[in-house]
C-alpha cells in the first residue's frame, strides 16, 4: 500500500506542475498576441467608435451588440497580425531582449501551431467585423495586410522607412471603429488616422534609439541605426511639430479638448527640441517613449470625455 504522505507529496507536485504550465502557456499566450499593442490599439478603436457615435447623434445602447462586435473582431485581427509576425521574426528575436522570451525563440509552443493561431485569430476576427460593416472590415484587413506583408515580411529588414509603412496599420483601429458606425466616415475620422499616422514613427523611433545596439545586432535598418541619433531627433521633431494643427480640425470637441490637445502637443514638441542639447540620448529617447504613451492616452481619452454627456 502507498504511504499516504508519499500519495499527497506526489499529488501536489503534479498540481504544482500542471500551475507551472497554466502560466506558462498564459505567458506564452500574451507574449505572442503583444498585449500591449492590443490595448493602445482598442483604446483608439473605441474612440473612433464613440466619436462616430457622437457626430451621427447616434445612442450607444442602440449600438453595444456592434460595440462589442468591433472591439472583438478588432483585437483578433491585431492579434493575428501579431503573431504571425512573431513567427516570420523567429530568426532575430533571439538576438533582442526583449523579444528573447518569446515561445518562438525558447520553443515552448510548436512553430506549425503558432503560424495556425495567426491565421485563425485573423480570419475570426476578419468574420467578426463583417458583422459590423463591410467597410469596417475592409480596414482591418487593409491594416493587417501593411503590417503583416508590407511591414513584417517586406520592408522591415530592408528599409529605414520601415517605421513610416508600419504606421499605416498602427492608424487604422479609428477608422474601423468609425466605420462600424458610420461606413461613410467624416472629416474628424479623418483626422483621427492622421493623428495615430503621425504619432507611432516619433513614439517608435524613440523606442528605436533606446534599443539600437539590438537592432543593429539583429540587423534591422531602423533610422538610428542607419543614419545616427542625430538624423533621428531631427525627424523625430518634425513629426511631432506635425500634430500642433491637427486638433483644430476637431474644435467641435470644445476648447477643453482644443486647450489640452495643443498643451500636449506644444510640450511633446519642446521635449523633442531640448534633446538637441541633452547629453545623454538614451535617457532622452526614454523620455521621448514615455511622452508618447501618455500623450496618446490623454488625448484619446479626452476625446470621450468632452462627448460624454451626448451618446446616452
Amino acid at each position: 500500500m502507498d504511504n499516504p504522505r508519499t500519495v499527497e507529496s506526489a499529488s501536489t507536485e503534479m498540481i504544482g506542475r500542471s500551475t507551472v504550465r497554466e502560466s506558462s502557456l498564459l505567458a506564452d499566450i500574451k507574449s505572442l498576441i503583444k498585449v500591449g499593442i492590443i490595448n493602445s490599439n482598442l483604446i483608439t478603436t473605441f474612440a473612433g467608435f464613440w466619436l462616430a457615435l457622437y457626430y451621427t447623434g447616434s445612442s450607444f445602447i442602440d449600438h453595444w451588440v456592434t460595440f462589442l462586435l468591433t472591439m472583438f473582431g478588432t483585437a483578433f485581427v491585431i492579434a493575428g497580425g501579431c503573431i504571425i509576425n512573431n513567427w516570420y521574426d523567429r530568426d532575430i528575436d533571439p538576438i533582442m531582449s526583449r523579444t528573447v522570451n518569446r515561445p518562438t525563440v525558447t520553443g515552448t509552443m510548436s512553430l506549425s501551431l503558432i503560424k495556425a493561431l495567426g491565421i485563425g485569430a485573423s480570419v475570426i476576427g476578419f468574420v467578426i467585423l463583417m458583422f459590423t460593416t463591410v467597410q469596417a472590415a475592409l480596414f482591418g484587413a487593409f491594416g493587417w495586410f501593411v503590417y503583416v506583408v508590407l511591414y513584417t515580411m517586406w520592408s522591415k529588414r530592408r528599409y529605414t522607412i520601415n517605421t513610416v509603412i508600419g504606421s499605416f496599420s498602427g492608424a487604422v483601429p479609428p477608422l474601423i471603429g468609425w466605420a462600424a458606425i458610420d461606413p461613410g466616415l467624416q472629416l474628424e475620422a479623418v483626422i483621427l488616422f492622421l493623428i495615430m499616422f503621425i504619432w507611432q514613427t516619433p513614439h517608435f523611433l524613440a523606442l528605436a534609439m533606446k534599443k539600437k545596439d539590438e537592432y543593429e545586432a539583429a540587423g534591422i535598418p531602423m533610422l538610428p541605426v542607419v543614419h545616427g541619433f542625430e538624423m533621428t531627433k531631427r525627424q523625430m521633431v518634425i513629426y511631432v511639430a506635425c500634430l500642433l494643427p491637427l486638433p483644430i480640425y476637431l474644435a467641435s470637441l470644445g476648447s477643453i479638448f482644443l486647450i489640452t490637445a495643443f498643451v500636449l502637443s506644444f510640450g511633446w514638441l519642446v521635449l523633442g527640441i531640448a534633446g538637441f542639447f541633452m547629453k545623454d540620448d538614451y535617457k532622452w529617447a526614454t523620455w521621448m517613449f514615455l511622452y508618447s504613451l501618455n500623450y496618446l492616452t490623454i488625448i484619446f481619452f479626452m476625446m470621450v470625455i468632452v462627448t460624454l454627456p451626448f451618446p446616452f
